[in-house]
């Protein structure tokens, strides 16, 4: 029998290549109404070059969120809103001001409006940031974000089969290497089922092997 040296999974990686390929599929699979509001006839812009330029040596450091796009909404004006999009996939005690941080920056350089929302591939079911606020004698500032929890989709994975979008295979795969970070015997032969699955289901070799790369 092969044996499989523990391995430990590259969470992070593979997410933000898959919203750098598939963020408007992103943004319907997690955040409908966002995506509901956006004029996908327009390009939308990918800002992470400007972005990582902005937070470069500063006081927050050299990390910068995962992704952040420039998209024009359906309103019938010609008023652009900034997307910025948090994959989280470990507990922080500073996330939400890490949020709130990038935020601010992203409108101060842009003068544009900044919606920020978060994926939370954690193993903590417990823990779901979704604002920053402080106050003082009658101040109080609140950023609200919505989130998504990944863990939750757990005991959602028949109808994760059954959807016709390429975040649903990632949350599978995302799924499937938390269930078997002790066990890589398992995990490879999970990686093999859901190769099989997802192949059988239409998608490409190649968008297989992207979303399954976390496993």
């Amino acid at each position: 029998m092969t044996q499989y040296k523990p391995v430990p999974a590259d969470y992070d990686r593979p997410w933000k290549e898959a919203l750098s390929i598939y963020f408007e599929s992103c943004l319907s699979f997690f955040f409908t109404p966002i995506h509901s509001h956006i004029n996908w006839n327009q390009p939308y812009r990918s800002l992470d070059k400007e972005l990582e330029e902005l937070v470069r040596d500063s006081d927050i450091g050299t990390r910068f969120p995962d992704k952040l796009f420039e998209v024009q909404l359906l309103n019938g004006k010609s008023q652009w809103i900034l997307i910025h999009v948090e994959v989280q996939s470990q507990y922080d005690a500073d996330f939400t001001e890490r949020i709130y941080r990038y935020n601010s920056r992203a409108f101060d350089k842009y003068n544009k409006p900044v919606v920020s929302v978060a994926i939370l591939g954690d193993d903590n079911p417990n823990w779901r940031p979704s604002a920053y606020s402080y106050s003082l004698d009658g101040y109080r500032f609140n950023l609200e974000f919505p989130t998504v929890k990944l863990l939750d989709y757990q005991n959602q994975w028949e109808m994760l089969e059954t959807i016709d979008n390429p975040l649903a295979m990632m949350v599978m795969a995302h799924l499937k290497t938390q269930a078997t970070t002790d066990n890589m015997e398992e995990r490879q032969q999970a990686k093999r089922l859901l190769f099989r699955f997802l192949l059988s289901r239409g998608y490409s070799r190649e968008q297989v092997c992207e979303s399954i790369s976390v496993c």
